[in-house]
């Protein structure tokens, strides 16, 4: 006998400015059903579950819940109903501590102990490591993401909205989570996931439903297709492999870093302690790792935003430029792209144009006489917007109107077209979907191929290992020996991942 519907939809369109996000669409969600919701960047996923979470309401059509047709007025009626919501964006306060920004996501007024009490409980029931007393500013990524999973899960919901929640996990982590919602599922609580890791979509959901440009596509069974399928259907298209030109040779020593140390940020941060490696021209370096053992400290320390003392603990082109800051070392050729993209490689309220001088004033000439060069801005903000299918209204579009995922598509592009002799990224995919992130990996690629010299930081484990030529695992903020990525062995990362500093396979 089939589940029956907790959630349904039909007819659901909504519109905003210059954009029909949503067009008609309609889909059921089962009592007990893992169901993901696929789309590539753009296609509406994000402002679909905003309006069954109350954040926005539909323009036509309607939503009934367990049989009855409701109106979700606002986030508060959705948790009334029983739906729970992880956000792709946080939404945290990074002054205060992880029990207090959970405190703020409680329609009930709890006592702080009882409150302590029962996050401990969560916790350990789900196994999600958190210290309550921790300042957010303090966290990961990774770790910011548990305090959302947490504050959902205390909420007991009957439906939880899952928008990339594994995006910043180990795949340890990613299975931990996994096996807390076929728990949730199992006793009979419905879980829409949002996902562009359609491998995960395979091992975990039940069904999936796929829209493209708002519309309703698909709605099919992963068991019984390919992540390659299912990212076609969310394309309208073939999905490309990467092109690479055989036999390539790797140039001379462009980025070396010897001996590198920094102090830990903060009484919880992660000091990077004598890390050492050399990326040559044309090669790309991986960086593994668990989330929070060194690899944000690593990356401020390559682009120059923590300085070093040492002048030759990084050099470029046999340049020492470890002492100086970030816009002298772009100067000399670095580029950078942070893990979090609002705030630190972007700023939510301004423009894509005003987006682009914060890192191209200089290279690319934005800045005259003191004052920004407005239309070379537009114009370079349109080339990356063109050139990496950026799904937005233009130059002058908000930072904070773009999806997740079109915005890591911008900041990635905006940082490639300016051809950095050195370019040191952190998650270049995250929150992308199957097309946009080969498109992401082929641009690197293609960077490469000029000569430039490419470090890339990211807990994809499959991602470095279809896109890099050698890679080492950070831990504790000590770097492994170098491997040749053709004869690395994942049991060995997997042990270097887990703190076991053993030897490693040298690269030439």
């Amino acid at each position: 006998m089939a589940s029956p519907s907790r959630l349904e939809l039909t007819g659901i369109t909504k519109r905003f400015p210059g954009v029909l996000a949503n067009d008609n669409v309609g889909f059921s969600v089962k009592t007990g059903e893992i169901h993901a919701l696929l789309g590539e960047n753009g296609a509406g996923k994000s402002t679909l579950v905003k309006m069954i979470y109350g954040i926005l309401q539909p323009d036509a059509g309607e939503i009934r819940w367990d049989g009855q047709r409701i109106s979700v007025t606002n986030p508060k009626a959705a948790r009334k109903l029983g739906i729970g919501m992880v956000f792709q964006h946080f939404s945290l306060f990074e002054a205060m501590t992880v029990l207090e920004n959970i405190a703020l996501g409680m329609d009930a007024k709890i006592p702080a102990r009882d409150l302590e009490s029962r996050i401990l409980a969560v916790m350990g029931q789900y196994g999600l490591k958190l210290e309550p007393h921790r300042i957010v500013s303090t966290l990961s990524v990774g770790e910011r993401q548990r305090i959302e999973i947490v504050r959902a899960l205390l909420l007991t919901p009957k439906l939880l909205i899952m928008d990339e929640p594994t995006s910043v996990l180990t795949p340890q982590e990613v299975e931990q989570l996994f096996t807390v919602l076929r728990k949730l599922a199992q006793e009979g609580c419905s879980i829409l996931y949002i996902s562009h890791k359609l491998h995960e979509i395979k091992a975990l959901c039940d069904t999936a439903t796929i829209l493209r440009g708002g519309k309703l596509v698909d709605t099919c069974d992963p068991a019984v297709e390919t992540s390659r399928s299912m990212a076609e259907k969310m394309i309208g298209s073939s999905l490309k492999d990467i092109s690479r030109v055989a036999g390539r040779a790797f140039g001379p020593s462009k980025l070396v870093v010897k001996a590198l140390s920094l102090p830990a940020d903060g009484p919880f941060g992660t000091a990077l302690r004598d890390i050492s490696f050399t990326v040559r021209a044309g090669e790309i370096f991986g960086v593994a790792g668990v989330a929070g053992n060194g690899q944000n400290a690593l990356l401020l320390a390559l682009s120059g935003e923590a300085p070093n003392q040492d002048p030759a603990s990084v050099t470029v082109d046999g340049v020492a430029v470890g002492h100086l800051q970030a816009r002298a070392r772009r100067g000399h050729g670095i580029g950078s792209v942070p893990e979090e993209r609002n705030g630190h490689a972007a700023v939510p309220i301004f423009t894509l144009a005003d987006n682009a001088v914060l890192t191209a004033r200089d290279r690319l000439g934005m800045v005259r006489a003191g004052l920004i060069d407005a239309k070379a801005a537009r114009t370079y903000a349109g080339e990356v917007i063109e050139a990496f299918s950026v799904k937005a209204t233009g130059p002058s579009a908000l930072a904070e109107s773009l999806s997740g995922g079109n915005l890591q598509k911008y900041i990635m592009g905006r940082e490639i077209l300016q051809k950095p002799q050195v370019l040191v990224v952190s998650q270049p995919t995250w929150g992308v979907d199957a097309g946009a992130a080969g498109s992401i990996h082929q641009a690197l690629v293609d960077l490469a191929a000029t000569g430039s010299a490419i470090v890339v930081i990211s807990q994809d484990l499959d991602e470095l290992l279809s896109l890099c030529d050698t890679m080492a695992v950070i831990n504790g903020g000590r770097l492994s020996p170098p491997m040749v990525v053709a004869e690395a062995k994942i049991d060995e990362i997997g042990l270097l991942m887990g703190g076991i500093h053993g030897e490693a396979s040298h690269a030439p």
